[in-house]
């Protein structure tokens, strides 16, 4: 009987389907753009861009540039995304652009900590704001050791939001598509709600009067010590100021990253050479949108400026708040000291919509590496729903491992440098298609093309030069990564090496 059982868990997982169901509309590929976008990183990151370039106009300039940058992009992969709607979306454009080697490469890197740190921080995220509303039980205070390791219940309920979005979408993308749906409209309309207020209730306060008659303010950098306290500002301009913006720019930048995650589902779009460069427009442009207006709330609600010993929301500032949370501190001014709830409330509905839609996408782009043999062969399998559940799974595993290791936030430093390399060669991969194959169908064709995707590649490049001078260390480290999937992917392809 047992042995039955067991055989009948294989021919599940094995054999049941053999290809990926459409099941994913127009509304439902947007909302995995915008909640795969919109994590924790709004609530947090301009409290850094802040201390970084001290001035509203240069603030709202990094977000409208993080806008600018990630619709160019986003309107590029759209020709990519209708000429090759296929599971696995970026692995496959640069794949057919380029080589195997270079499509394994993204793809070596998407799992080790593109995909799965991502995960991991969100998850951490997660339980960090469940730890507000639960102190008790949820905290960084070590449970037990092994060796160098401490494990936390902040930690082990990360790892639980891992294993329960997973085991979601193990029943299949319709469960999940009806999870992404819900959160993402539900932190659509509650980050509508804080920017509505926040504007309303602080467009006739002192810090709205501060921040906006002084909008133009020189540019400067802000450092406390952590000893006394005290600030040291440096004023900027010049190269001093374009390499702030670029340590500026990692936050924001990350914070609007993982919507390429769509083209990853093109195997489950209907009618997916329409709406996935739809959704990559409109999930884009929504996000960005809202990203902007949050920050325009802030700047309504707290001075810039601020002191790390300061008494109240106020006295801190957009650059001191509590923890770098600056929703929650522009919160309190509307709701008071009730406000730290609501946000721990608004953050875990928002970080829980996003690990859903990373979780999903994620494994999508493993299912399309390992038949081409570049990957686990088992996640070439989908299960009795029609999901690669292998992948799934796999997926799950090293994202809770990486949760565990207490390295998530470092790992997204490092692969910042990566990702933008691998956005500047899919976006390079256009002009090369366009000569390669010039009658293939392209109902959709990039946005501006040649200019906007050139300009694209070109500001990407800054940036990358621009983080190897400013965090030359992280920047290397997220290189060397990439650099240990080679040998990786000559062992898998050691009987043929023809990509």
């Amino acid at each position: 009987m047992d042995q039955t059982i067991i055989q009948q868990n294989k021919n599940d997982l094995n054999t049941e389907h053999t290809e990926l169901k459409r099941e994913l509309g127009l509304f439902d590929s947007t909302m995995i753009v915008v909640g795969s976008m919109i994590g924790s990183g709004i609530f947090i990151v301009t409290s850094d861009i802040a201390r970084l370039l001290g001035s509203p106009f240069w603030i709202l300039f990094v977000w409208l540039l993080t806008g600018a940058i990630t619709l160019m992009a986003a309107l590029s992969y759209g020709e990519l995304a209708g000429m090759m709607p296929k599971a696995g979306g970026q692995y496959v454009y640069l794949r057919e652009a380029y080589n195997k080697f270079t499509g394994f490469l993204f793809g070596w890197t998407t799992f080790m900590v593109i995909q799965t740190g991502t995960i991991a921080a969100v998850a951490i995220a997660f339980a960090k704001y469940t730890g507000v509303l639960l102190p008790e039980f949820i905290n960084t205070t070590s449970l037990f050791s092994i060796g160098p390791l401490a494990f936390s219940s902040q930690q082990f309920l990360g790892v639980a939001l891992i294993a329960l979005l997973t085991i979601i979408n193990l029943y299949g993308v319709k469960n999940a598509k009806i999870i992404q749906g819900v959160f993402t409209v539900a932190k659509i309309i509650s980050l509508l709600g804080l920017i509505v207020l926040g504007i309303y209730f602080g467009m006739n306060s002192d810090a709205f009067h501060q921040n906006f008659s002084n909008f133009f303010a020189e540019p400067f950098k802000t450092v406390a010590d952590a000893k006394t306290n005290a600030l040291d500002v440096v004023k900027l301009s010049g190269l001093s100021l374009i390499g702030a913006i670029g340590g500026a720019l990692v936050g924001s930048l990350f914070s609007s990253d993982a919507w390429n995650n769509i083209t990853y589902t093109a195997g489950e779009v209907k009618d997916p050479k329409r709406n996935i460069p739809l959704s990559l427009f409109f999930g884009t442009l929504i996000v960005t949108i809202l990203y902007i207006l949050a920050n325009v709330a802030y700047l309504s609600l707290l001075p810039v400026n601020g002191s790390p010993t300061g008494a109240d929301v106020l006295s801190r500032g957009i650059m001191f708040a509590s923890n770098d949370r600056v929703a929650t501190a522009g919160a309190e001014i509307i709701f008071g000291s009730v406000a730290v709830l609501i946000m721990a409330v608004l953050i875990m509905v928002s970080t829980f919509g996003c690990n859903n839609g990373l979780i999903m996408a994620g494994a999508r782009l493993y299912y399309a590496m390992a038949k081409d043999g570049l990957f686990l062969k088992k996640a070439e399998n989908l299960n009795n729903k029609g999901v690669p559940a292998f992948g799934l799974i796999i997926q799950g595993i090293w994202a809770s491992i990486l949760c565990f290791s207490g390295k998530y936030n470092e790992l997204l430093d490092y692969v910042i440098f990566a990702v933008l390399i691998f956005y500047s060669l899919t976006i390079g991969g256009i002009f090369i298609l366009r000569k390669k194959d010039p009658n293939a169908e392209r109902p959709y064709k990039a946005f501006g093309y040649p200019f906007i995707p050139a300009l694209y590649i070109v500001l990407a490049a800054t940036i990358c030069i621009d983080l190897l001078i400013v965090k030359t260390g992280p920047s290397i480290i997220g290189l060397g990564i990439v650099l240990l999937g080679i040998p990786v992917y000559y062992i898998l392809n050691k009987k043929n090496l023809t990509a």
